[in-house]
C-alpha cells in the first residue's frame, strides 16, 4: 500500500515541477522582453535632438538670413523707369502718329531757364524717350547723325550737334518735346509730341522723377545736390 501511494505521488510532483519551471521561464522571458522594449525606448529617445540644439540652428540660420539680406543692396529704379512709365500714359492719347509717321525727339529743357539750353537731365530724358519709342513701333529719326564718319584721335563719331555738319532736309513731321520744374523731392517731367507744320499737341503725359534719381547722373552742374546753373553770356 505504501508503495503504492510513492508510485502515486511521483508523477504528480514532477508535473508540478514542470509548471512551476514554466511559470519561472515565462516570467523570465517577460522580463527580458521589457527590458529590451525598455531599451530600444532609451535608444529612440537618445536619437531624438533637443529643443535647445534646434533652437540654435534656427536662429544660427536666421541670423545668416539677415546678414545676408543686408550684405545685398537694394535695387535702385534710374531715369530710364520713370520714363517708361510716362511713355505708357502718352501711348493711351497718342493720335496720329503711327509706323508711318517718323518722330524726332528733343531735349528737355527747363520750364523757368533758357529754351535754348538743355542739362545732362534734359538729354538723357530724350534718350529714354527715343528708346521708348522705338519699342512701342514708332519709327524715330536720329537728327545728329551726320553724313559720315568723323575719324580723331579722340574716337570715332558719327553724332554731331553742330547744325553746319548736319542735314537740313530732316524726314520727320512730329516731335517729341518737354519741360521739366524743379519740385519738392524731385522734377516734374511735361511731355508732348507736336506736330511741326499745324504745331498740334497729338500726345501728352506727365511724369516726376525723385530727386535721388536725378542726382544719381552726377550732373557737372549739380555740386552737393545744388543744382549751380551757368551763367548768361
Amino acid at each position: 500500500m505504501r508503495n503504492l501511494l510513492i508510485t502515486l505521488c511521483l508523477p504528480l510532483g514532477f508535473g508540478c515541477s514542470h509548471i512551476l519551471n514554466g511559470m519561472n521561464t515565462g516570467a523570465n522571458e517577460a522580463s527580458v522582453r521589457s527590458d529590451n522594449q525598455t531599451a530600444q525606448s532609451t535608444n529612440y529617445q537618445r536619437r531624438v535632438a533637443e529643443p535647445v540644439s534646434n533652437d540654435n540652428l534656427f536662429q544660427s540660420k536666421l541670423v545668416l538670413q539677415n546678414s545676408r539680406a543686408k550684405s545685398t543692396p537694394p535695387m535702385r529704379k534710374n531715369i530710364n523707369h520713370y520714363v517708361r512709365g510716362i511713355m505708357q500714359d502718352m501711348v493711351e492719347n497718342l493720335q496720329y502718329v503711327n509706323a508711318k509717321t517718323p518722330l524726332a525727339v528733343s531735349s528737355f529743357v527747363f520750364l523757368d531757364d533758357d529754351y535754348s539750353d538743355s542739362s545732362l537731365l534734359g538729354n538723357q530724358i530724350a534718350e529714354s524717350f527715343m528708346h521708348e519709342l522705338h519699342n512701342f513701333g514708332i519709327p524715330v529719326v536720329d537728327f545728329k547723325t551726320t553724313d559720315y564718319m568723323r575719324v580723331t584721335p579722340e574716337g570715332d563719331f558719327v553724332l554731331s550737334r553742330d547744325y553746319l555738319e548736319l542735314n537740313q532736309n530732316q524726314n520727320f513731321k512730329y516731335v517729341l518735346a518737354g519741360t521739366l520744374v524743379s519740385s519738392q523731392g524731385g522734377v516734374l517731367v511735361n511731355a508732348r509730341v507736336i506736330g511741326l507744320q499745324s504745331k498740334a499737341v497729338v500726345g501728352t503725359a506727365q511724369g516726376f522723377i525723385p530727386q535721388s534719381v536725378v542726382d544719381a547722373l552726377n550732373s557737372n552742374y549739380r555740386t552737393d545736390g545744388i543744382m549751380l546753373k551757368q551763367a548768361s553770356k
